[in-house]
């Protein structure tokens, strides 16, 4: 069942207003839904409370996709599946800030990474990092996708970090696009977003966040830029995802179905997000000191998620697939 509008959809939209300003508000009230993907990655996206910043966060979901707490995915992939190659050609779709293509970008079997995103700030910010540390095998694109004519049978590998969540009808990108510009050998490479469309969950988790949530201490609980204190999660109403953002998760819970029908699996490992996503969601900032309580805390998370996923599919997967 849809909701169409929700008491978190009235608290975010006033903490967005205070942590990233009037004009990003302004913004959401834009008829073109370009114009409001746009504003969602501009230079205020980093004024937010976003759980992957945590660095217990990050260490686990390198347990879970590599097997190492201090292995990243692009290391990971880097010895596991392309140390012989080289040459390669990589696009990444929906790059954003490009950290992770700016990663592969220091590895010499690199010919060229393509970066391509809406975002202009996300582009000129990757580009001048390319640029101070010398990367001259990467270059980037600032533009909607569906402008460009991808050439046939071109790249090794081509990258969705986050971005594949906000392409409506994912069977069609896939079995079009993807499959026409991928080399017959080359590697498709997902870490995505897989939960329901528009955030909509079910009841069930819902009430597990929210049982979540009683693991936290007051004080840990203060939100971003406020001095309001989180107690409880309604998730997401339909109507508010799609004025903050028409892109996302428009067809999220069709991407591993669109996948497993168009490509095989490598290498697919799930890292969860069903319950931590929702509950660090505006307070994560309250967890980055690493100190000894903090890190306690998110270890009664941690299992308290592992419990959850024991009987309920991740929301998030890593994914590695071929032709």
């Amino acid at each position: 069942m849809q909701r169409y509008i929700t008491k978190d959809d009235i608290r975010d939209f006033y903490l967005k207003g205070k942590q990233r300003g009037l004009q990003f508000i302004i913004s959401k009230l834009s008829f073109s839904k370009i114009s409001r993907t746009k504003s969602a990655f501009n230079e205020t996206a980093h004024l937010s409370s976003n759980w992957w910043n945590i660095k217990e966060v990050q260490k686990r979901w390198n347990k879970m996709i590599t097997g190492n707490t201090d292995l990243y995915y692009e290391d990971f992939v880097m010895q596991a599946f392309l140390n012989k190659k080289k040459d390669i050609r990589l696009l990444s779709l929906g790059s954003g800030s490009c950290q992770h293509e700016l990663k592969f970008a220091q590895f010499e079997n690199f010919k060229m990474i393509t970066c391509v995103d809406l975002s202009p700030f996300n582009i000129k910010t990757a580009k001048k990092i390319a640029k101070d540390n010398n990367l001259n095998n990467i270059e980037f694109i600032c533009s909607n996708i569906a402008d460009i004519n991808f050439s046939c049978n071109h790249y090794d590998v081509i990258l969705f970090n986050s971005s594949l969540h906000h392409f409506n009808n994912v069977d069609e990108l896939l079995s079009g696009t993807i499959k026409k510009c991928l080399k017959d050998n080359g590697y498709l490479i997902i870490n995505e977003y897989v939960g329901p469309n528009r955030f909509q969950f079910p009841n069930e988790q819902i009430k597990q966040v929210n049982e979540a949530i009683k693991l936290i201490p007051t004080y840990k609980r203060e939100r971003f830029k406020s001095s309001s204190i989180k107690s409880d999660f309604s998730g997401s109403g339909v109507l508010r995802v799609i004025v903050a953002d028409p892109s996302e998760c428009v067809d999220s819970e069709n991407i591993i179905p669109a996948i497993r029908k168009y490509f095989k699996t490598i290498y697919e490992k799930p890292y969860g997000g069903n319950i931590l996503m929702n509950v660090l969601k505006d307070i994560a900032h309250n967890f980055k000191d690493e100190e000894e309580e903090s890190i306690k805390i998110l270890n009664d998370l941690f299992l308290f998620e592992d419990n959850y996923l024991n009987s309920h599919p991740s929301d998030f997967v890593f994914g590695i697939y071929s032709k």
